[in-house]
């Protein structure tokens, strides 16, 4: 299929003006072509970067949060606590639950703060 995809781009490219949408879209996928059928040679590869675009996706939608902080300390505390909930989810914890046991946690009397940190709890 990827074969007879890059034929027609290749047959297409020559009768698409070149500075249209689709002539742009497809002198675009030939000059990347190698890039996109890399998959083909190791099984391992993905054949999107889906999984990439899902990891980042939190820091993407938090840049734009981030311009509503209209102080410096604001800015901060923002940052301190996206960085609880991200730690918390990549340590396998749901992010209200684990600030929520550090919330109780740390009304306790002389608590070490260690022992808090995501990759020591289990709830």
């Amino acid at each position: 299929m990827l074969e007879q995809f890059k034929t027609w781009l290749e047959k297409s490219a020559h009768t698409v003006v070149p500075k249209s949408k689709l002539g742009e879209a497809i002198h675009y996928t030939l000059r990347q072509w190698p890039k996109l059928i890399r998959y083909l040679d190791d099984g391992q590869l993905s054949i999107d970067n889906n999984r990439a675009e899902r990891a980042i996706k939190p820091f993407v939608i938090g840049r734009k949060n981030w311009l509503f902080s209209f102080t410096t300390s604001g800015a901060e505390s923002s940052a301190i606590l996206y960085s609880l909930i991200e730690t918390a989810r990549a340590n396998g914890l749901t992010p209200f639950d684990y600030v929520m046991h550090c919330l109780n946690e740390l009304a306790q009397p002389q608590r070490d703060i260690d022992s808090l940190l995501p990759w020591n709890v289990s709830l």
